[in-house]
């Protein structure tokens, strides 16, 4: 059974494992930061080849001293225009196995339709802003393996 939880504890439980950055992380903001391609380093043999629309995302995590005390959220969601209504897509990352390795990697196979409230703004300016999927899931830590996700070419994957 999986658990999800709001983001802000996700950032909150990365805030207090502070560790430096590796090469392959890039942050997007404060409490966030996107995946990016893969150096020649990270072995990603067991995993399968993204499909022509599909982009594969890898996440390397530094170290921890204690790993079980920490989890990591992935988000996805899409940087658009929005006004004063609270926007969010409907997609849901399946957790998979890779066939013979055993790892574990994680699908989402479309962002979904999306939808916001429907408050009356007035005269608001429209702004962008990221748009995320409720429906993101909390892993476990694990800086020996890297965390691959497979989204549609226009998501953004971060974590």
């Amino acid at each position: 059974m999986k658990k999800l939880f709001p983001t802000a504890i996700a950032a909150s439980i990365m805030a207090l494992a502070s560790a430096p950055a590796t090469a392959q992380q890039q942050p997007t903001a404060p409490s966030s930061q996107a995946a990016t391609p893969p150096s020649a380093e990270v072995d990603l043999r067991p995993y399968p080849a993204a499909t022509i629309d599909q982009k594969r995302h890898v996440i390397t995590l530094p170290a921890l001293a204690d790993e079980s005390s920490a989890k990591l959220e992935i988000i996805v969601g899409r940087t658009m225009k929005i006004d004063c209504n609270h926007h969010f897509f409907g997609g849901q990352i399946e957790e998979r196995t890779a066939e013979g390795w055993g790892y574990n990697y994680y699908v989402l196979p479309d962002l979904g339709q999306g939808a916001s409230t429907l408050m009356g703004c007035g005269n608001t300016s429209q702004r962008d802003a990221f748009v995320t999927s409720p429906n993101q899931p909390l892993i476990r830590y694990n800086s020996k393996l890297p965390v691959v996700v497979y989204a549609p070419k226009n998501v953004e994957v971060r974590y």
